[in-house]
């Protein structure tokens, strides 16, 4: 009979290193993940040299593959392959590159992949607070990009909850979506909830259990008395720090500067400030273009208030005067010294003199051009000699009267509060304070109270909708740096009366002072007409000559 032909011999095969032969001592895990890749045709021409299970995790792991022939670059693996593998989503696939370690080659001929459909499963249904951040805020398209979640601190007490993340020094400040940001945290920007902190490379997100601007801050005598540099509190900013003023500088008696439409809360916040000057044992005093209850209320507490341009007029030439008067009157050394209430021996007091809606009296046919004219002499020298100028009304614009000497000198020394401005007057506004364009704020909700849920119901049952609370009296800016924050001012309660918010006695001008004023004929009832030659020559006069 013929002879069997000799059986064929199989076909040569890459023979892999001893090390990673199937009788190599792998574990039988190891073992079991090379039986799947084999089976799948070892995608991307690779071999598995290691698997290992992740600890609690029953379906995820991490495996390392090398390239079946030495010296070649793995190619052409795809997510797709490995996933189809071991029967699980394209989507919890991950490649590492293998870096080279002692006793083991690494680079572009091995790779390591991840499997995690576990951890995934994990992330979407309980994930901690760092994966939460990078999935919804840190994200390439996320409301802080770049960011890395730091830490989440809850106050209880104050009802607020604080998160902390940071981005990479290289990249400078952190960019924030504030809108975006709203939305991740399931809330919305409108509803002064969240407020943003930036330091450095540093982001504090503070979002609150209800917006802190929504709340009422009462003054108190604790809170308006200015401490040992001057400064006192003006009011809470939105991240619920003190918002703070100043009645001086180091450049001297400090300006002021008060932006608020009617019912705004102008004249509470006039009220604040002249109280903490009182406090610091200030002269104050007050005239007014347009008076009203609240005015002369605080006009019982100042050392003079009067009403209209009339009376504004003399008070700025008064100031004007002062400064003459006070640079030639020695302190306690026998020197003559700029202001300092730091250094011991002044013979005069600080003076504040508050010019409530301004405009309106620098718009005065007859005064006008001197009001703003000595205002302006005042905003320049008077800090030198303790006298600061507190200019409240409704508008700093330039077309409105306001001229860029003016508030430029004023802003320079003081710390400007601007409250509710109409959001399309928001930009104009700030910019003529010098606000840079990526520091103008957004404007302000017309209520901080959220919205009651219900509507569609209501609609369906054709119920009015619940009137809408405008909570926003007192809420604005307060501008010490180059950003604007937003802060929501004490509550000066006017209807249970204001004494207890101001000392006792109210401070007054010096005898010398006044001697000198009345030398100059300025020093009388600024309440009276014009006087004969005080504003020119009478029309008499004129023609006689």
């Amino acid at each position: 009979p013929a002879l069997a032909a000799p059986a064929l011999a199989p076909a040569a095969q890459p023979v892999p290193e001893a090390g990673w032969q199937l009788d190599d001592g792998a574990s039988v895990f190891t073992r079991q993940v090379r039986q799947l890749w084999e089976r799948a045709g070892n995608p991307g021409r690779t071999i598995v040299v290691k698997a290992v299970p992740h600890t609690g995790m029953p379906h995820d792991l991490s495996v390392l593959l090398r390239a079946s022939e030495e010296g070649r670059p793995i190619t052409g693996l795809t997510g797709a392959a490995v996933a189809a593998a071991f029967g699980t989503d394209v989507s919890v696939v991950r490649f590492a590159e293998v870096q080279q370690q002692a006793g083991r080659e690494g680079g572009p001929g091995w790779l390591e992949i991840h499997l995690t459909p576990d951890a995934e499963q994990r992330r979407r249904t309980a994930p901690t607070a760092a994966e939460k951040w990078q999935d919804t805020i840190g994200g390439d398209r996320g409301a802080i990009p770049g960011s890395v979640f730091v830490k989440k601190v809850r106050d209880r007490e104050r009802k607020v909850t604080h998160y902390i993340a940071q981005v990479p020094d290289e990249a400078g400040e952190p960019c924030v979506n504030q809108h975006a940001l709203a939305a991740a945290l399931k809330t919305k920007y409108d509803e002064g909830r969240l407020f943003v902190t930036i330091d450095g490379n540093q982001v504090l997100v503070s979002l609150w259990d209800s917006s802190p601007l929504a709340q009422v801050f009462p003054a108190t005598r604790e809170l308006l008395k200015p401490d040992k540099d001057g400064r006192w509190v003006t009011g809470f900013l939105g991240n619920g720090q003190p918002a703070r003023n100043r009645v001086y500088t180091d450049r001297g008696a400090a300006h002021g500067l008060f932006v608020a439409p009617s019912g705004g809360g102008k004249t509470q916040l006039m009220g604040l400030h002249v109280a903490a000057d009182a406090l610091f044992g200030a002269v104050v005093m007050l005239a007014t273009e347009a008076p009203d209850e609240k005015t002369a209320a605080l006009g019982k507490h100042t050392a003079r208030y009067g009403v209209g341009a009339l009376y504004m007029i003399r008070l700025l030439r008064v100031l004007v005067a002062l400064m003459e008067i006070r640079g030639e009157m020695p302190w306690e050394d026998g020197q003559v010294h700029e202001w300092d209430p730091t250094r011991p021996g002044c013979p005069y007091r600080m003076l504040s003199a508050y010019l409530d809606e301004f405009l309106s009296a620098a718009r005065n046919g007859e005064y006008g051009a001197e009001i703003m004219d000595l205002a302006e002499s005042v905003s320049v020298k008077g800090r030198k000699y303790g006298v600061g100028l507190k200019v409240a009304g409704q508008s700093i614009y330039v077309q409105d009267g306001f001229t860029q000497l003016l508030c430029e000198n004023l802003r320079e020394n003081c710390i400007p509060v601007v409250l509710k401005v109409a959001p399309k007057k928001v930009s104009d506004m700030f910019k003529a304070l010098g606000i840079p364009p990526e520091y103008i704020p957004d404007p302000l909700p017309r209520s901080f109270s959220a919205e009651e849920e219900g509507r569609i119901e209501r609609v369906m049952r054709g119920e009015p909708e619940p009137p809408t609370d405008s909570n926003t009296g007192g809420a604005g800016w307060i501008i010490e740096g180059k950003q604007p924050d937003v802060l929501r001012t004490l509550f000066m309660d006017f209807t249970a009366g204001i004494d207890d918010y101001f000392p006792d006695t109210i401070a007054h001008l010096t005898d010398h002072e006044i001697r000198e004023l009345e030398a100059r004929d300025l020093w009388f009832d600024w309440n009276e007409p014009p006087r004969p030659g005080e504003f020119g020559p009478e029309p008499d006069d004129e023609d006689e000559n």
